[in-house]
């Protein structure tokens, strides 16, 4: 299946909820604010926040003036362009190499998984890959780790349960640095966004990168379960705030049918979505693209 079928197929559940009441609000016929309060509504009912669908509903509005409201084709593709360009505002980082990216976000949203299948395609890519088996805290973190390592074909290295954090990581730089290793993946406890103390780990970590390798791009990506909707917005923030976040890996896009938090996350918090997950199977996750998540949720 091609990057456009699996996205598109991923946000199956949220498409045919917002199309079905598209087609029931054109097949009224009316203009007018009523018309507006509606699409605002549709919007807000897959997951798009109150500011941004009132955002995007004040653009179409703006764009539709003579009356091509009428014109369902015309205020769709309107309201396709605007929708992209929410998700634009916040471009995806070129990845250089080497490069580090540490892996962050609570409890259960997959974040080992992903860290397996974007070493997989990194790989796919012809990059060298070592991943750091940070999560020291959850029993048998690293064990799952090693064999998403090995099904990847990368190094991985890691210290016994309860070890500190921030030393796996210093191994894994050093071991990075001296086979010219391409990518560093970091994978972290999960931890409640509301930990105070946990989020400082996190920040100790994060010096540790920056001191021990300066040479490379250092990416702090947040790991998001699609199926929380709205309170990814709340959960991005506060990591955002811990540790300036460069992006999101978004896990579970299929099982959501509401899938419209996404357009927030890029317009309001200015954090652009790098990777999806669409399936389970390894190669199911794929680089984020506007344009056909769009496409798959109208």
């Amino acid at each position: 299946m091609s990057l456009f079928g699996k996205i598109k197929d991923a946000l199956k559940k949220t498409r045919e909820g917002v199309s079905t009441k598209l087609r029931l609000l054109f097949a009224k016929n009316k203009l007018g604010e009523e018309f507006y309060d509606e699409l605002e509504e549709i919007l807000i009912s897959a997951d798009v926040s109150v500011r941004t669908a009132e955002e995007v509903v004040e653009e179409v509005r703006e764009e539709a003036i003579g009356g091509k409201v009428k014109d369902q084709a015309f205020v769709t593709d309107l309201l396709k362009d605007i929708l992209e360009e929410k998700l634009e505002e916040a471009p995806v980082p070129e990845i250089k190499y080497p490069c580090v990216i540490m892996f962050v976000g609570v409890n259960g949203v997959g974040k080992t998984t992903t860290i397996g299948k974007v070493a997989n395609y990194f790989v796919s890519q012809k990059k060298s890959v070592t991943v750091a088996a940070a999560d020291t805290f959850r029993a048998a973190a690293s064990d799952q780790l090693s064999v998403w390592a090995e099904r990847a074909n990368v190094r991985i290295v890691k210290h016994e349960e309860g070890s500190d954090p921030s030393a796996v990581i210093f191994d894994a730089l050093s071991s990075a640095k001296a086979r010219k290793t391409d990518v560093v993946l970091v994978d972290t406890a999960g931890r409640l966004h509301v930990k105070e103390n946990l989020m400082k780990e996190l920040q100790k970590m994060d010096r540790v990168v920056t001191r021990e390798f300066p040479e490379a791009q250092f990416l702090k990506f947040l790991v998001l379960d699609a199926t929380t909707g709205q309170n990814a917005i709340s959960q991005a923030r506060v990591f955002d705030e811990a540790v300036e976040l460069d992006g999101i890996v978004l896990t579970k896009l299929d099982g959501t049918a509401k899938g419209g938090f996404v357009f927030s996350l890029c317009s309001e918090l200015q954090i652009p979505v790098v990777f999806t997950g669409v399936g389970e199977k390894m190669e199911d996750l794929v680089p984020f693209d506007a344009e056909q998540f769009v496409e798959g949720f109208i």
